[in-house]
């Protein structure tokens, strides 16, 4: 848990007030079969998802190749983590279970925040995590104590398209260059076709993979 926060506050009603609430006959919530955790403490728990769900989810090859990569950095164990856009939680809770001190998570959809923070609590991470429902565009990682160490940053494909100096993602950028400690990492997933700009004010480059038809550029806060 984050100092100064407590379990109520983070996940608002309990799961008992949870399963409380009325649903639907047929429920809309299901295992994601190709989401999982797939190192750590908590490998091999499958993540919820919403049925009806229009994602991206990040391969299991895709993911480990990823977390191998953030290993030359000496991440993610002990270090604070942020997962904007993070949907049901996928990378935050591997980055959790591969030993991070903790994470925050911010996702606008309500609807996904419930399956996200059901995620958290069946993988044990309630102390660990804060939930925040809210536009990553608009506040980044918002900072409580200590700055983050490693931030992923996952927005829809057509939210990445525009990398030019003006654009949202630009302006996202350059607010985590402010709410990252000193050589933090960010890792920006896109469309292969995208190509992000050099730097975004002390974010810079160090890095480009692409797995398939996903890229994912590496920045690192520098002190230009």
């Amino acid at each position: 848990m984050l100092a100064g926060e407590s379990s109520n506050h983070l996940f608002g009603p309990t799961m008992l007030e949870l399963n409380k609430i009325s649903r639907p006959e047929h429920s809309c919530i299901v295992y994601c079969s190709t989401m999982r955790v797939i190192a750590g403490a908590k490998r091999g728990m499958k993540l919820l998802g919403p049925k009806t769900q229009v994602s991206r989810p990040i391969t299991d090859r895709v993911k480990e190749s990823l977390f191998s990569v953030l290993y030359k950095y000496d991440l993610p164990a002990g270090k604070i983590v942020a997962d904007l856009f993070c949907g049901v939680g996928s990378l935050g809770l591997e980055a959790l279970s591969r030993g991070a001190k903790s994470g925050i998570f911010v996702e606008q959809d309500t609807k996904i925040i419930g399956i996200l923070k059901r995620n958290i609590n069946k993988a044990g991470f309630v102390k660990e995590s804060k939930v925040i429902n809210a536009d990553a565009f608009k506040i980044g990682a918002p900072v409580d104590k200590q700055k983050y160490d490693l931030v992923f940053v996952d927005p829809p494909y057509v939210r990445t398209d525009n990398v030019g100096q003006d654009s949202p993602l630009s302006g996202l950028l350059k607010v985590l260059a402010e709410q990252v400690s000193p050589g933090g990492i960010v890792v920006v997933r896109t469309n292969r076709r995208t190509e992000l700009l050099d730097g975004y004010g002390r974010l810079q480059i160090i890095e480009r993979r692409q797995w398939g038809t996903m890229a994912v550029t590496i920045l690192q806060q520098g002190s230009r």
